[in-house]
């Protein structure tokens, strides 16, 4: 038998080190060659890592959480035959685990320590713990059934704020004493609107690791570099969703399924034609801008893991069905996590969406490096003044955040009217130049 140390692969091109987020397998396990043995995360993608060999797994090489050089050890396992691994190399996880053994105090030499006996005293041995009071047994109260205590209890129970009708007694006849006082009080029981009720003083620790370390890194890194800019615009949905609705009934089962968002992707193309500089990414250490031809839309996407942010590469070149069918198959693939690296990377502006749980309004957070991101809210009925009287429509907020180091204030205001006219007139949506 020999042991084989299968080191973490290179997982992507400039990839130094990723992250530990998952392990498939404990020491003891065995695996056969292929069989996924952990996931690591990159800047990039999520990775999981299959094993080179078949055999026992002998020991784990990281924590979850553990940011991993590219190359260090990732696992060793058992293996028939001779492994890559010298004997012996490995370490004795177990060994180095257990504390050294202590040898066996010697009275004789401590009589005859002199001095040195007195500096290292032989501890005293720990008192023994007081024996602990077994509760009486606890009778249940009949409901509405008055409270059995003491004058004295009573009394006590009203300065401390108890309801003795919550505590339960363990004397004759469900008897509330001192000592039952005293459980509930030092159990947590306190008054709450005249309720007494228990204290729930458990903490649960979750390590921030994988996907949502990736979202904290990326949220925290937009909001310390860039300056936003927010406008809020409300916009008449009527039209379009008359429109949308009357294509998903002709198109039904031939065509993909319309939602809002290919109307927007297609607003948005219309609209960067006119302010290309809105369709980039600024790079800050160099301080270029990076202006991009071909329009690359990232929808933000909730998956099981943590907010993904899939790219629709080259809205401008698809058709309304198009980006509806490549939408749906992007997100798909985010959330049972089979998007590909290249998915998840290249965008040029982004669309945050709540769907029906989104709220009148947001102040959504730009996707760095990029330099604006647009954001629907909630489209509900609300009564608009026509100039005559008022009348119900359906309305719908957009939100859309701009880098205002190089998204002045005017162009941002000229791109969001722009979104609103061709949202609210979606036939311009379908006229070319």
């Amino acid at each position: 038998m020999g042991v084989y140390a299968m080191r973490l692969p290179d997982v992507g091109e400039g990839i130094a080190e990723a992250e530990l987020t998952e392990w498939h397998v404990k020491p003891g396990d065995i695996v056969r060659e292929d069989d996924i043995l952990a996931a690591v995360m990159t800047d990039k993608a999520a990775v999981e890592v299959p094993s080179a060999v078949s055999g026992k797994v002998l020991e784990l090489g990281g924590e979850i959480g553990q940011m991993m050089a590219i190359g260090s050890v990732l696992i060793r396992i058992e293996v028939e035959g001779e492994g890559n691994e010298a004997p012996g190399s490995a370490p004795e996880t177990a060994k180095a685990s257990a504390p050294a053994p202590q040898p066996a105090p010697d009275k004789d030499a401590d009589k005859g320590a002199g001095s040195n006996a007195e500096e290292t005293p032989e501890p005293a041995p720990a008192p023994a713990p007081a024996a602990a009071k077994k509760p009486g047994h606890r009778l249940p109260r009949p409901e509405g059934a008055k409270p059995l205590a003491a004058p004295s209890v009573r009394a006590r129970a009203r300065s401390e704020g108890v309801d003795l009708r919550h505590v339960p007694g363990t004397g004759p006849g469900g008897r509330i004493s001192h000592e039952d006082l005293d459980s509930w009080i030092e159990s947590g029981g306190i008054r709450q609107g005249g309720v007494t009720r228990g204290r729930n003083t458990g903490v649960e620790e979750q390590r921030v690791i994988g996907m949502r370390r990736k979202i904290a890194e990326k949220m925290a890194l937009s909001k310390r570099h860039i300056p936003h800019i927010t406008i809020v615009e409300e916009v008449e949905m009527g039209a379009l969703e008359d429109l949308r609705a009357a294509l998903n009934k002709k198109h039904e089962g031939s065509r993909p399924k319309l939602t809002l968002l290919p109307f927007l992707m297609r607003a948005i193309v219309e609209a960067v034609r006119e302010q290309p500089g809105l369709n980039a990414r600024y790079d800050d250490d160099e301080g270029v801008i990076y202006r991009h031809g071909g329009v690359h839309i990232g929808v933000a996407t909730q998956t099981p893991q943590g907010l993904n942010v899939p790219v629709l590469h080259h809205a401008e070149s698809n058709s309304l069905w198009g980006n509806a069918g490549e939408l749906a198959r992007l997100a798909d693939a985010a959330r049972d996590g089979s998007i590909k690296r290249e998915e998840l990377t290249g965008g040029t502006i982004t669309i945050t969406s709540l769907g029906p749980l989104g709220a009148i309004a947001t102040t959504p957070i730009i996707n760095h490096p990029e330099v604006a991101i647009v954001g629907v809210n909630k489209m509900q009925i609300r009564p608009v003044w026509d100039g005559q009287q008022f009348r119900p429509r359906k309305m719908m907020n957009i939100s859309c955040s701009f880098d205002h180091r190089v998204i002045d204030g005017w162009d941002a205001a000229v791109f969001v009217q722009k979104l609103k006219s061709l949202l609210e007139n979606p036939a311009m949506l379908f006229v070319e130049g």
